[in-house]
């Protein structure tokens, strides 16, 4: 496994982490849940993102269960606040309210006494940033979070929150969680060069672009039993944004160019984003041993310069 710093700060994350979407404590039960955390332990990776979304606090939960055997020092957990968790008035968005009690929920499902990291799962234009960067810099001081992130947030934000940071005496943003892979590089645009140039670390997710990128879809064939395509309550993304003929004629060009490289398109396609320097890691969603014993690869996988591009 290799490891990079997070932007300037000074932890290390594995360039492969775990994610828990639509997997950890909702696909897997607990059984299987510690079989994937413990191949990913094993293996090296040493970061873990979940939300209070997902399953409703339930991966969070799980999560902290499968966590719990290993030495808290040696993992780098993320979670994650914004999304609707009640249907109160207040059970939403970046409010410092909001914010704090999430928090202590957040930190009560996994079991821990604090989060490596606090992400601002979407922006919140109802609430003013200065509330958001005040809040996350009272957890921090709490000793709650050691650090605090956003995910797609657009670049101009980013500049204007750190901005807000510095005007206040507060820790800026330190990490930012994109969605990029060879089928959606929009970050390249601004997201990139402004993170590099705030400090900002980006841990990528979808970059297997929900299992496109594996080559498992073939052109003309509907998706084959037993993945994500053919499951109707966890392929919505991917059957919205990937899912065309012509994406599986690219996942299948993947494939053989992995075939000449040794390797596997999963593995190729994490390598590939690897290849940004701007990125410390990539998120897998992987719900099999077999699949982190492969997609760990990534991290020593060296690419052709024709292929890097």
């Amino acid at each position: 496994m290799q490891y990079r710093q997070m932007g300037k700060w000074g932890v290390r994350l594995s360039v492969v982490g775990l994610g828990s979407y639509l997997t950890i404590g909702f696909k897997l039960d607990l059984k299987a849940s510690r079989e994937t955390v413990r191949a990913a332990y094993d293996a090296g990776i040493n970061f873990f993102d979940t939300a209070n979304a997902y399953a409703i606090g339930e991966a969070e939960r799980v999560l902290g269960k499968c966590l719990a055997e290993y030495r808290r020092s040696s993992l780098f957990v993320i979670t994650k606040i914004f999304a609707e968790m009640a249907e109160g008035p207040n059970d939403k968005g970046l409010s410092k309210k909001h914010i704090f009690e999430q928090c202590d929920a957040s930190l009560e499902r996994l079991g821990m006494d604090y989060v490596d990291l606090y992400m601002c799962h979407r922006p919140d234009p109802d609430t003013p940033l200065e509330e958001t960067v005040r809040a996350m810099e009272d957890l921090a001081r709490q000793g709650k979070i050691l650090y605090w992130g956003v995910s797609e947030w657009p670049a101009e934000l980013m500049v204007k929150a750190n901005a807000i940071a510095r005007e206040i005496g507060a820790r800026g943003i330190c990490v930012n969680e994109p969605r990029y892979s060879m089928l959606y590089r929009f970050p390249e645009r601004s997201v990139f060069p402004t993170t590099a140039a705030e400090g900002i670390g980006n841990v990528v997710f979808s970059p297997l672009a929900h299992g496109m990128l594996t080559g498992k879809y073939k052109p003309g064939e509907d998706a084959p039993a037993g993945t994500r395509g053919a499951s109707d309550d966890i392929n919505m993304v991917l059957k919205m944004m990937y899912w065309s003929e012509e994406n599986k004629e690219k996942s299948q060009e993947l494939v053989s160019i992995a075939k000449e490289l040794g390797t596997t398109a999963a593995t190729l396609a994490l390598a590939w984003c690897l290849r940004r320097p701007e990125v410390t890691s990539t998120i897998i969603g992987a719900s099999k041993a077999s699949q982190i014993e492969e997609n760990v690869k990534a991290a020593d996988l060296e690419l052709p310069e024709e292929v890097e591009k």
